[in-house]
């Protein structure tokens, strides 16, 4: 039993589990055992009046005519604050079928949400293939369960832990109302679900972002997908996520190979550096506020200085916010894209009175990509970028270092039994020669260059994730600021690693706010991530439209409105069917979306307002025609 003090006890029969609890408490613990039915049916059970008299003598108090569907009518104010709910083995009596059961569910799950303490907890004990959740073994077909997880997230709920129900562990303890008889009934393989509340979804309100570019402080919105992304903080001193505290091992230990500096945070989150066609695809470009573009001088009073931008600043006018919508139609000829890579600040870096050859120079901030929908292709994360310059000639040894030195770091951070494998792909665009190490899939290699592709594999990875791409390493001429000398840089992408190396299956819980998340991390330690949300229920939705012919359909553009409509709710979308009209010659698609949520309580009705929006933003932004 966890150390709780106020439990309350619903849905008893024979009072048999409340007194083998009354027993094993402190006196410290107060106990409020419960029960449907009147005192006088009850007592005239033999085993139910002897625990109901052992119970009041201890000083539990005992309740007979309780709904648990309605707990705060019979408790007041004062006296709603409940650390642990218990609920063994609930059911609407005789031959209720799983419909009955599950709306029980829903109403004692709301009623459990009105008398709980903010970090209680709800036990809820189900019989062998019940829950209809994995840890069911047998698991029973979804729409045969009781759908627990579902039930419970429409209080706001989430499944933390599951673990079997021993009767045997109880002691004296008897299970009793087969069928609202005094009969017992089998528990073999039975689980006890213990829910926890979740975080509600935010209302993100518009964010303007303002910032200083060539002497200029411009305005932007910022993309409605990383409104909750920003200033957050990971990469500060005080900070013990995980993505920070393997930058700094990385730092500290090429700081023992390499004379080291670190770049400052001055780089505009608006670079002007240029971009290959792919990336020029997959970048955020920016609409900037023209009301703003001409002042010279910084934000006054009332903007929320950026930590983690400096020379960043955001506000919250939505009167700013609706003159920027107002303008995305006009005819602009300046236009910014979000930083999707620290590569173009190479040039700037080398240019740099402070840049000297020998010296490791760190870079280290988040990027910003739109991409495909996977729990491992991630559209923000924290990139750090090594640059050294090295004489010609030298390359291949200050590669080798960087990449002795990442395996060495990345090697201590795994858990003991787990294995680690460091492999490279070494592609040079110029002669077309390709060596494969493994049989990872790899970015597509920039030209007039070798690229070496850091993968890392641990046994405590899923099969999607082994053999992940978390960087490269890479060597390119100086160019004009010094012909004799040769630039060598590696990439690395924090969050992947991180993935890696916790044991973390969805990148989404990187960025979660659920303070559950970073207290598995406190001081910095790393370790293998439990999840506190297990088992979250996932929702199908398809859409089916026609593709105008007049332009190609973007798939990417496609994947980031479900983003946006969905605050990153929708898991996978996946192609089902495509039909070219035999006499039109147009195309219809069938995409399929799943919704889940990794952090917390997502509803049916949720994903069937964010799947309604999704239609319409599709409408509106990809010119399709629903079917």
């Amino acid at each position: 039993m966890r150390p709780t003090r106020r439990l309350l006890l619903v849905g008893e029969g024979n009072f048999s589990f409340s007194a083998s609890l009354c027993d094993a408490s402190d006196h410290e613990t107060h106990i409020t055992a419960t029960c449907y039915e009147s005192e006088e049916r009850v007592s005239r059970q033999a085993l139910a009046k002897n625990n109901i008299q052992h119970l009041r003598g201890k000083g539990v108090e005992v309740c007979f005519c309780v709904d648990c569907t309605k707990l705060k009518d019979y408790f007041l104010p004062a006296k709603r604050n409940f650390d642990c709910i218990y609920f063994n083995f609930p059911h609407c009596g005789r031959k209720a079928g799983v419909t009955k059961n599950r709306e029980l569910l829903v109403k004692f799950f709301c009623s459990c949400a009105d008398v709980l303490t903010e970090k209680g907890e709800v036990h809820v004990a189900l019989c062998k293939g019940q829950g209809g959740t994995p840890a069911d073994q047998p698991m029973r077909e979804w729409h045969n369960s009781w759908q627990v997880v579902a039930m419970a997230a429409g209080a706001g709920f989430i499944l933390s832990d599951v673990h079997p129900f021993n009767s045997e562990d109880v002691h004296g303890y008897k299970c009793t109302g087969y069928r609202s008889q005094d009969k017992s009934f089998s528990v073999e393989g039975a689980l006890n679900h213990i829910f926890t509340r979740s975080l509600p979804f935010p209302h993100p309100r518009p964010v303007i972002c303002q910032t200083e570019l060539e002497g200029k402080w411009i305005s932007f919105q910022v993309p409605e997908i990383f409104v909750d992304k920003m200033n957050r903080g990971f990469l500060d001193t005080n900070s013990d996520h995980p993505v920070r505290t393997i930058n700094e091992k990385l730092i500290a230990q090429l700081s023992q190979t390499f004379p080291l500096q670190r770049v400052d945070h001055s780089l505009s989150l608006l670079p002007q550096g240029h971009l290959s066609a792919v990336s020029q695809s997959n970048a955020f470009w920016i609409i900037p506020n023209t009301e703003q573009n001409s002042s010279s001088e910084p934000p006054g009073k009332g903007t929320a200085r950026s930590v983690l931008f400096p020379g960043l600043h955001f506000c919250r006018d939505i009167d700013q916010c609706d003159r920027m919508k107002a303008q995305e139609g006009d005819q602009l000829s300046e236009r910014y894209r979000l930083r999707c890579s620290h590569l173009v600040y190479v040039q700037d870096v080398v240019r740099r009175l402070s840049f000297l050859p020998g010296t490791l120079h760190v870079l280290t901030g988040p990027v910003f990509r739109k991409c495909l929908i996977s729990p491992h292709t991630l559209p923000v994360f924290h990139e750090t970028l090594f640059i050294c310059a090295v004489d010609k000639g030298t390359e291949g040894s200050c590669i080798q270092m960087l990449m002795d030195n990442i395996k060495n770091t990345v090697s201590s951070l795994l858990p003991p039994l787990s294995c680690f494998t460091l492999n490279s792909t070494v592609q040079e665009a110029k002669s077309s020669k390709t060596i494969e190490l493994n049989d990872s899939v790899m970015p597509e290699p920039q030209l007039d260059k070798t690229q070496y592709f850091i993968c890392v594999k641990t046994d405590t990875s899923d099969s999607k994730a082994n053999g992940s791409c978390i960087g490269d390493i890479s060597a390119a001429p100086c160019g004009t600021v010094n012909s004799e000398l040769s630039i060598v840089f590696a990439s690395v992408n924090l969050d992947l690693l991180a993935m890696q190396i916790c044991g973390i299956s969805d990148w989404r819980m990187l960025w979660t706010l659920d303070e559950r998340f970073l207290n598995q991390f406190i001081g910095g330690e790393l370790g293998p991530f439990k999840s506190f949300s297990l088992h979250p229920p996932s929702y199908v939705h398809d859409v089916s439209f026609w593709v105008p012919e007049w332009e190609q359909f973007d798939e990417i553009a496609f994947h980031t409105i479900a983003r946006c409509v969905s605050q990153e709710t929708v898991m996978s979308i996946q192609l089902l069917d495509s039909f070219q009209h035999p006499q039109t010659g147009q195309t219809s698609l069938c995409y399929r979306l799943t919704f889940q949520s990794c952090d917390k309580a997502l509803t049916r009705q949720q994903v069937a307002e964010m799947q309604m929006q999704f239609r319409k933003k599709i409408q509106q932004c990809l010119h399709i025609t629903l079917r």
